[in-house]
């Protein structure tokens, strides 16, 4: 039984990382590549097995996972082939339609703005994958992102990468404390470039030549024709208001905005407006000048803590974006722990409903919670 396997996404990250963790593993190790239904490669579903009725629940909607060879012609047996280990398709695509896609759906219909890569994380790669294969016998899970994972005086926490512009700490902040000393992070003290000349230098070749920087199962990255091409879905048209509710014009459906957002407001004024409240119950898209997108706190919940829950406010770094510079904060954590104030030094643009805000003491990742309101 292999004593580690690797997530193969088939680009150049996840191709490095595999070849590195290869020289210090050797033949006990093994790759998976995911379905989930919108690949861009090539994929025969046919191929697949079906799905074996479950005798004590023969009306099951939901398909278990399933593990098997790849066909023959499937692309990813080219990067099974560079890497000379074996490589299983994991099929998770009922799950991912339900935990990922729909919750996405569901996120914007409700005013939010969703982040679908961080519960990709936390419930399908560690959480459905990472689970599978510890049944499998395989105790370890490596991935190519962009941090570190260090272990100080017997608990393992997740600190950024070198990289300061690829870090991808953030997205793994709901990631459960207890599972990280059976995750590697092979990439996390390299950079991109390192990386890139790595892969160049060992004729690494990856499925796609163009690296996917948009949310994987949006075509072009045309958020608001995916929502409003789901079945059953409708839009109704409303008001585009002011912060005293004067009406200024007529949105075509909610969906189509986010906090923070200029484009496609479309009402003339001495200076561009920019959304600032989504406001679901009354149909109404609210809207203010730039100046009306800053805010000093948010409230965040459902907190998912890497170090013991305060008891008393603490001084953090916190950042509300993938994209977004960590900026000093303090944290007012609720009677519970699973819910807290943050309260920035100085205001901040668009703090986003749906979004994650993430805490780290200085670079190690403390803390991650769900903004809402």
């Amino acid at each position: 039984m292999p004593e580690i396997a690797v997530a193969v996404s088939g680009g150049i990250d996840s191709l490095a990382a595999a070849y590195l963790l290869k020289k210090q593993y050797g033949r006990n190790i093994i790759g998976f590549h995911f379905l989930t239904g919108y690949e861009h490669t090539h994929t025969d579903y046919s191929q697949v097995p079906a799905v074996s009725p479950n005798p004590l629940n023969p009306l099951q909607k939901n398909a278990p996972p399933r593990v098997f060879d790849p066909p023959n012609h499937h692309p990813i047996q080219l990067v099974a082939n560079q890497l000379d280990i074996p490589i299983k398709l994991f099929d998770c695509r009922d799950t991912f339609q339900r935990q990922i896609v729909d919750y996405f759906v569901r996120a914007y219909k409700a005013g939010e703005t969703p982040n679908p890569c961080m519960i990709c994380n936390q419930k399908i790669k560690f959480g459905l994958v990472f689970d599978e294969i510890q049944k499998m016998g395989i105790p370890t899970l490596a991935t190519g992102h962009y941090a570190k994972l260090m272990r100080e005086n017997g608990i393992t926490h997740i600190h950024k990468g070198v990289d300061a512009i690829k870090d991808q700490s953030y997205f793994l902040a709901f990631l459960k404390p207890e599972k990280l000393p059976f995750i590697r992070l092979p990439l996390g003290d390299l950079t991109k470039r390192q990386v890139i000349d790595f892969a160049m230098s060992h004729r690494l070749s990856p499925m796609s030549a163009k690296e996917s920087m948009d949310i994987c199962f949006i075509p072009d990255n045309n958020y608001a024709g995916f929502i409003a091409s789901k079945p059953h879905f409708s839009a109704a048209s409303g008001p585009i208001v002011d912060k005293t509710g004067g009406i200024l014009g007529t949105h075509n459906g909610l969906y189509q905005f986010t906090i923070g957002q200029r484009r496609g407001i479309n009402c003339p004024a001495a200076a561009p407006y920019y959304v600032t409240g989504i406001d679901t119950v009354r149909n109404r898209l609210i809207v203010g000048f730039k100046e009306d997108v800053y805010k000093m706190e948010c409230s965040i919940d459902a907190i998912n803590w890497f170090i013991p829950p305060p008891s008393a406010p603490l001084k953090i770094a916190a950042q509300i974006r993938y994209r977004h510079r960590p900026v000093e904060a303090m944290l007012f954590p609720s009677t519970g722990a699973d819910s807290a104030i943050l309260r920035f030094k100085e205001p901040q643009a668009a703090v986003t409903p749906g979004q994650a805000a993430v805490c780290y003491n200085d670079d190690q990742l403390i803390a991650g919670g769900w903004i809402h309101g």
